[in-house]
């Protein structure tokens, strides 16, 4: 089949919103994918570490978030070279490919060294798929949409993230109970055929391929990138250490909260009473177990509105003030999260909306900035490079969030407030960056 190409027209046509609607499908089951293990860590290490409590369990959630992170740098560097090479639309499919199929395996994992393994395999294509539908929409849609485009780019991650706490409403998770999310995680492999055969090429990629072969990995780190590059690593590793170091540990927060708020409950009952509560430890579970799927869709809604609100924040302001005004309200609203915030109910709600707003804008900046610092002959690898390399840095968070969380006896809240503090790096940083307002894209 011969697919139409792109040579960016005045008026949007058919073929660009392909384009769109192909990435925003990827990056919708990306979120899909990056929500689901929070879910499912707490029930499914429970179920297969049998004992250890909360200890273990973020010892292992931490663990396994590094596998994740290390895996989606691995990636973003690979498949963003694949893309720069051999084209956005090629690599684009064989990177959601790649993370549905391991998601799917992780059905059948026998132990946590299991999950880690498969979430590694999985967060490689998680990482290309990101870098790849970035430049792929950016390069193919007019230039004066680049800040509405960056928003949707977060956003629909964000929407994939709501879905897993939907789901998750629907169908509580528990240790006996929890492989057959992985099922679900492996539903985007439907939509590479469609990528394959309908989508279009990027127009300027063909251009910049006739000109000569690129070499993207070298050139992002020659002199004439390297500075760009290694403040890109910078911006991302603040946002994603903030991210996967503490924010993502809300629902096992909530679900530690919930359950021993429940356990109080019961325990206060008299002996009558509590005899008379068929189930009581049942019941204390599908209280956590709600409670961490309330926490998800909480966090998933503020991740959209701040999505959405980041990139006009960049068009009105300049993107250098944006990410400094992002940093400061992050640290912010994550301070008064795990230092105030006690129990789980509306106000735990409402303040892991405004904390998720906060930290997940980031994620409609990076779309918008990112692709304004690399030319197009290597945006796909330098933008892919620099995102997933942040989560490099970001699995040493996560690790320390670990090892945090074992040193305060089990308390996510304690080690949040200590990790988020990485934003003051962010807001400083940022100052020696270019600005890239109201500029076209390098060719």
């Amino acid at each position: 089949m011969i697919k139409p190409t792109i040579s960016n027209p005045p008026s949007l046509t058919r073929a660009q919103w392909v384009v769109l609607l192909a990435a925003f499908g990827g990056w919708l089951f990306d979120g899909f994918e990056i929500g689901l293990f929070p879910v499912v860590a707490r029930p499914a290490l429970l179920d297969l570490l049998g004992s250890g409590g909360d200890v273990r369990v973020g010892l292992w959630m931490a663990r396994i978030t590094a596998a994740f992170l290390l895996g989606a740098a691995a990636g973003g560097v690979v498949f963003g070279w694949l893309g720069d090479r051999v084209g956005r639309v090629r690599a684009l499919a064989a990177s959601i490919l790649t993370y549905s199929l391991f998601s799917g395996f992780a059905y059948l994992a026998q132990a946590p060294w299991h999950l880690a393994g498969l979430r590694f395999l999985a967060a490689l294509g998680m990482g290309g798929e990101w870098s790849l539908g970035v430049a792929l929409v950016m390069e193919c849609w007019p230039e004066r949409w680049r800040p509405a485009l960056a928003g949707v780019i977060g956003a629909a991650a964000n929407v994939g993230f709501l879905l897993t706490g939907v789901v998750a409403e629907i169908k509580h998770i528990t240790p006996t109970s929890w492989r057959w999310m992985f099922l679900v995680g492996a539903s985007p492999a439907l939509l590479v055929f469609w990528v394959l055969f309908f989508v279009p090429e990027s127009e300027r990629w063909r251009r910049s391929v006739q000109a000569g072969i690129a070499h993207p990995v070298r050139e992002v780190f020659g002199p004439g990138l390297r500075g760009r590059t290694l403040l890109a690593i910078m911006f991302a590793s603040v946002a994603l250490i903030g991210t996967w170091g503490s924010v993502q540990w809300l629902p096992l927060w909530a679900d530690q909260l919930a359950q021993a708020q429940a356990a109080k409950e019961t325990a206060a009952e008299s002996a009558a009473q509590a005899a008379a509560t068929a189930n009581a430890a049942h019941a204390i579970q599908r209280e956590a177990e709600a409670a961490k799927a309330h926490a998800q869709v909480a966090q998933a809604l503020g991740a959209i509105a701040g999505c959405l609100l980041a990139p006009w924040l960049g068009a009105r302001l300049g993107r250098r003030p944006a990410y400094c005004i992002l940093c400061g309200s992050s640290l912010v609203l994550c301070g008064f999260m795990f230092r105030a915030v006690t129990t789980f109910g509306p106000v735990f709600l409402v303040t892991g909306f405004l904390v998720s707003l906060a930290t997940a804008s980031f994620y409609g900046w990076f779309p918008l900035y990112l692709p304004e610092l690399f030319p197009t002959r290597v945006r796909a690898t330098g933008q892919g490079l620099s995102y997933n390399f942040g989560r490099v840095v970001a699995a040493g968070g996560a690790l320390a969030q670990g090892r945090l969380v074992a040193a305060f006896g089990g308390s996510y809240a304690r080690a949040g407030a200590v990790i988020t503090l990485v934003y003051l790096v962010g807001m400083v940083s940022i100052w020696f960056a270019p600005e890239t307002k109201g500029q076209p894209l390098p060719e």
